[in-house]
């Protein structure tokens, strides 16, 4: 199963793995919170995921919540610290790629997830090692992740039950915690280094 914000790569990435005799992907998603519906609905042997999939649920609780198939994140070097420390911690189950391998190094990749064998891009292992732990407690993340929508604090508390006082607490917390002046900083941060 395929998750991958953009439209164009995620069906690059279709046809490369359906080319393949033995791979066939049964499902694809543009946004983080349909991942567990499709997973539920198709039983994938494999995820390959997008870490900075839109949505309120982050990629990091995916790949914690989902026990059967194995996981392969696609992470953009770019990205100073693009993967979560929590992700590495997951191998074998978990393993991480960069976008920049080459098409027959992603179905090498594929196949050994499913066998339950480790893929882990060393640089990009290193990076998340550098980064360190996410500072952000998972509430923290999940406001963050709801301000990344455009919600307004009464908005983030309806959804979250809590109250509008509670949410811009929360607010004031991960702008400590992230070094940061603006919601937007904070954001910009805690993607950059994994958190949301």
């Amino acid at each position: 199963m395929l998750g991958h914000r953009g439209t164009l790569l995620r069906g690059a990435l279709a046809a490369v793995l359906s080319r393949e005799v033995d791979l066939h992907v049964v499902a694809e998603v543009d946004h983080a919170d349909d991942v567990l519906p499709a997973v539920a609905r198709e039983h994938p042997h494999v995820l390959v995921l997008d870490p900075r999939m839109p949505g309120e649920i982050g990629v990091d609780k995916v790949c914690r919540l989902v026990s059967s198939p194995g996981v392969l994140i696609l992470v953009d070097r770019d990205v100073r610290a693009a993967v979560n420390l929590a992700l590495v911690r997951l191998a074998p189950r978990v393993g991480l790629i960069a976008t920049d391998a080459s098409p027959d190094e992603l179905v090498d990749a594929v196949r050994r997830i499913a066998d339950g064998l480790p893929v882990i891009d060393l640089e990009l292992a290193m990076a998340a090692l550098r980064a360190g732990d996410n500072p952000l407690t998972e509430r923290e993340s999940e406001v963050l992740r709801l301000v990344t929508t455009g919600a307004t604090a009464k908005e983030i508390a309806r959804k979250l039950s809590l109250s509008a006082g509670t949410v811009r607490n929360y607010l004031s917390h991960i702008l400590n915690k992230t070094g940061s002046r603006s919601r937007i900083e904070a954001i910009r941060k805690a993607q950059e280094a994994g958190w949301i």
